[in-house]
């Protein structure tokens, strides 16, 4: 009965939820958007998810630097300045007494019609969501998280570039629908060459022989804020980083490997393809960065 109660709790609390909308803070229920935005119609648009910890926002100008380079890639005009966008997600967070959480922050091409052409979209929607979020469950950052490799190729860089986030991300979730649909929690992307990219939703790293090597961007990796940071505190703490080209019998032959992202965090990997990495459990390494790592971002950041 406690858990029943608790869990209709939390429901009222995100019925309560505030959501920013082109400038208005509106209840959930009355956060809507034309059927004919181009966002909603073709995932024409650009996002970020952002992280809040202690009432600090880890990285937000690099989050929004991020969202502009994406915005100005697929020739969307944001519709405010980068400061407008930084006190709009603060007070967003301050609107829902969050002091620890998530923010999805979207702009949309805008309401337009129903040809491919964005030619008389707009005005573009802007929308700020503030909530909780747990990527896994919290024992696999203690035990550690097992992955698997899935048909589904990441998009050639060439055709669309991994640094766009984009509002379309099909072939991200079906990567993940194979690896749900075999037992696995997360998903192993290669690119057209069978090189490593990424995860569905996680930048990839291993370390061999003491370096700590992640694929480099034209592999079909996002630039991950996580994935910076992280790769900035292993060079603070004295660890050799290296971009380079890793196939799947690199991570089957690694000492560690550990999973980066906005949404996931730092959570070390422990299995791939059913084979255990190094001796099955979380090395060393990975637990110097999560521990640096949970320091950083409560200090690192815009308070709010």
């Amino acid at each position: 009965m406690a858990l029943a109660k608790s869990s209709t709790f939390v429901h009222k609390e995100r019925e309560r939820m505030k959501i920013y909308l082109n400038g208005e803070f509106v209840d959930k229920a009355d956060a809507k958007v034309s059927v004919f935005d181009h966002g909603l119609l073709y995932g024409d648009g650009v996002f970020e998810g952002i992280r809040l910890y202690d009432g600090c926002v880890f990285k937000l100008e690099e989050h929004l630097e991020r969202l502009a380079f994406s915005a100005k890639a697929i020739l969307l005009d944001l519709p405010m300045s980068l400061d407008e966008f930084a006190n709009a997600v603060c007070e967003t967070c301050r609107r829902n007494d969050l002091s620890n959480g998530y923010v999805r922050l979207v702009v949309t091409r805008g309401p337009g019609h129903l040809g491919l052409t964005p030619d008389g979209c707009g005005p573009p929607n802007v929308i700020i969501i503030a909530d909780d979020i747990q990527l896994y469950p919290e024992e696999l950052y203690e035990n550690g998280l097992k992955i698997i490799s899935v048909p589904t190729r990441r998009i050639n860089a060439a055709a669309l570039p991994p640094a766009v986030k984009s509002l379309n991300y099909l072939n991200n979730i079906l990567a993940k629908i194979e690896a749900k649909k075999v037992g696995f929690l997360e998903a192993l992307m290669l690119n057209d060459k069978g090189e490593i990219a990424e995860c569905t939703g996680d930048n990839v790293f291993i370390v061999s022989k003491g370096t700590i090597f992640t694929p480099p961007l034209d592999a079909g990796s996002l630039r991950g804020i996580t994935r910076g940071a992280v790769m900035d505190l292993a060079e603070e703490i004295g660890y050799e980083v290296r971009e380079q080209a890793l196939t799947r019998y690199d991570l089957w032959t690694a000492e560690e490997c550990f999973l980066t992202g906005t949404a996931a965090e730092v959570i070390p990997c422990v299995e791939v393809d059913h084979r255990a990495i190094g001796d099955g459990n979380p090395g060393k390494v990975s637990k110097s960065l999560i521990s640096k790592f949970r320091e950083k971002v409560r200090i690192d950041g815009t308070k709010l």
